[in-house]
């Protein structure tokens, strides 16, 4: 279990939007569609003109060696037209086990052992549909992840489909797969991450989510499974400000134990 220092941060912040839950429900919901509100990207693209930065803290309790802390998860969004935008972005993770329940790919750790890396993020994100009855909204994320300083070298390339339908009351489903040609200590591999995301809006400003989502190695002599789950929200402070916080919990032997994470993005 996560000690009780490491869950103060995420529960503070959580009360701290629940908190804020006055608004008058019926109103149209405010929304900035950051990628880092969950492990599922969202299926909307950056206005042309704007940008939109995303940033996070994310501590994660492995089962066996030292915790891993990942941040700044810095992510620049920048919408070139209406439907593409181009990405970039720079993390710093050390600990064990690698970055696995945050959508910043750095590779698979050193197993057990205590490492550092700092990755370069770059690529692009295009909307390929839109939602029409049955037909979801989707789109398509073409990225590049290329240490800058660590014991595992390698640029890593990863591309992600997904989907997902607005439902009623201004609900959203959305899923996605991603792909990852990635890095360990035993050469490279294969990684396929599924997840899913419930997200309801509460007020006009105050959204939660449930998700899933897991990670499958392919090319590792012991290959890795590992599932996740577990709830998370954001609370809209002005229009083009969010506050956001995810928990979750592992669910297979070869997923950490837990993981929090906070963070905040910037439309303007």
């Amino acid at each position: 279990m996560p000690s009780r220092s490491r869950l103060v941060v995420p529960v503070l912040v959580l009360g701290f939007l629940v908190s804020l839950t006055r608004d008058v429900c019926g109103q149209e919901n405010q929304e900035i569609d950051s990628d880092r509100d969950a492990f599922t990207p969202t299926t909307h693209t950056v206005d042309a003109g704007h940008w939109l930065t995303e940033t996070a803290y994310t501590y994660i309790q492995n089962r066996s060696g030292a915790p891993t802390n990942s941040y700044p998860e810095l992510l620049l969004r920048r919408g070139i037209t209406e439907r593409f935008e181009l990405r970039f972005g720079v993390n710093y993770e050390s600990g064990s086990g690698g970055s696995v329940v945050t959508a910043v790919e750095t590779g698979e750790g050193l197993g057990d052992t205590f490492s550092t890396e700092a990755t370069l993020l770059y690529g692009c994100k295009v909307l390929v549909t839109d939602q029409d009855g049955w037909l979801p909204r989707s789109v398509a994320i073409v990225e590049a992840f290329t240490p800058m300083a660590g014991e595992v070298w390698g640029t890593e390339p990863a591309a992600t489909y997904a989907l997902g339908w607005e439902l009623p009351d201004g609900q959203r489903f959305d899923t996605a797969i991603r792909y990852v040609y990635a890095d360990s200590e035993e050469g490279t591999l294969d990684k396929w991450m599924p997840s899913a995301v419930l997200r309801i809006p509460i007020t006009e400003r105050f959204e939660v989510h449930a998700e899933w989502f897991g990670t499958w190695t392919r090319g590792l002599e012991d290959e890795k499974v590992r599932s996740f789950v577990g709830p998370g929200g954001h609370y809209m402070i002005t229009p083009g400000l969010e506050l956001g916080v995810r928990v979750g919990w592992g669910l297979t032997r070869d997923a950490a134990n837990f993981y929090s994470d906070v963070g905040f993005a910037w439309l303007y």
